[in-house]
């Protein structure tokens, strides 16, 4: 393709909260369904923090990494299911704060948990077109589950931002493709607070349908196997799950190794697959192939046939926190505090 990554930048807000925390309140086994998803805590943003923020802060991590001229941007995508404003759109507040307005497009876009990654293809094809000279594509969320629900124990907050260009590409992108049907495993309607799910159903036949399909098709159409590529990453709903896929697909730990980030925050939700893609490519080195397949719930898949170039070498990742900082660092909190920072606490009256 004629378009490739040139830069990128992630954020995670700093608090965190146990498994065995939120089981304690409930009087559930949380220890026990942290084990069962393979979540160890999870991030917790703070109440001035939202998909706007985290979107900012991991955006202006890439244009300062990768000497970006915000005013060369244009289109600013970002893809979450969790925007501050049922009409108003995130990504023009986004593109303000960074000084990319007026001359661009920006949209926001949803598909549950691959909304950022159908914004990458969009950019891809806008750069490729040669349309526009740089593009964005940022998938956040701040999502959260119904209290003593089973996402509760997973559903968490980050994102990461990818810029999207044909100079000084530092990761190449040799195809995508995507796999797409209506498979109802998880959906919230309007004025509904918490999200609703199918339980085992988001499993078989949504998640593991969609992500092997998916990655067998761009395999197949690439001409590779699973052990042509360094890296791999999935959505990741929660720690188990792609870690099957992986396994069912033929992939190794290692491979998987620096993809699965969500046992250390927690399911980011369109955010998810990207933050592991950044992880990465902060351990990357040039001419690394990676496959990425994303996933959202309605449900789709997107997979991306990846390689790193010699510019990574070069590429100036000492502005910003790695990702692997923000899986080892946090600050625990109680569940009061997680209650209050949430908004689960109503107060009634007139």
């Amino acid at each position: 393709m004629q378009a490739g990554i040139v830069s990128y930048g992630a954020y995670v807000p700093r608090y965190r909260i146990t498994p065995t925390e939120i089981g304690r309140v409930w009087g559930a086994d949380g220890e026990g369904m942290g084990q069962g998803l393979n979540v160890h805590r999870k991030s917790v943003p703070a109440p001035d923090e939202d998909t706007i923020t985290i979107s900012t802060e991991a955006l202006r991590t890439a244009l300062i990494r990768g000497a970006i001229d915000p005013q060369t941007i244009g289109a600013v995508y970002v893809g979450s299911e969790s925007h501050p404003y049922a009409v108003k759109p995130t990504a023009t507040v986004v593109a303000q704060a960074v000084g990319a307005t007026p001359n661009l497009t920006a949209a926001d876009f949803e598909f549950a948990c691959k909304a950022g990654t159908a914004a990458i293809q969009t950019c891809l094809g806008l750069v490729g077109a040669e349309m526009i000279r740089y593009g964005v594509a940022i998938g956040t969320d701040t999502s959260q589950g119904a209290p003593g629900d089973a996402l509760e124990y997973s559903a968490s907050a980050g994102g990461a931002a990818f810029v999207v260009g044909r100079e000084h590409v530092i990761c190449r992108v040799h195809r995508t493709l995507s796999y797409t049907t209506d498979t109802p495993d998880f959906w919230r309607r309007e004025g509904q607070k918490y999200p609703s799910h199918s339980g085992r159903f988001t499993g078989e036949p949504a998640y593991f349908r969609h992500v092997t399909e998916c990655a067998h098709k761009i395999m197949e159409a690439s001409g590779t196997t699973p052990k042509e590529y360094r890296h791999v990453v999935f959505h990741q709903p929660n720690g188990k799950f792609p870690q099957r896929v992986g396994k069912q697909l033929g992939f190794t730990d290692e491979q998987m190794r620096y993809g699965l980030v969500t046992p250390y925050i927690g399911n980011t939700y369109s955010g998810a697959a990207l933050i592991g893609l950044a992880n990465v490519l902060d351990h990357a080195g040039p001419n690394e192939r990676i496959l990425v397949v994303g996933y959202g719930s309605g449900a789709g898949s997107d997979a991306f046939d990846l390689e790193t170039t010699d510019a990574l070498a070069q590429f100036d990742r000492s502005h910003g926190r790695p990702v692997q900082s923000y899986l080892d660092q946090g600050v625990e909190i109680p569940y009061a505090v997680y209650a209050k920072f949430r908004g689960k606490i109503h107060m009634g009256g007139s």
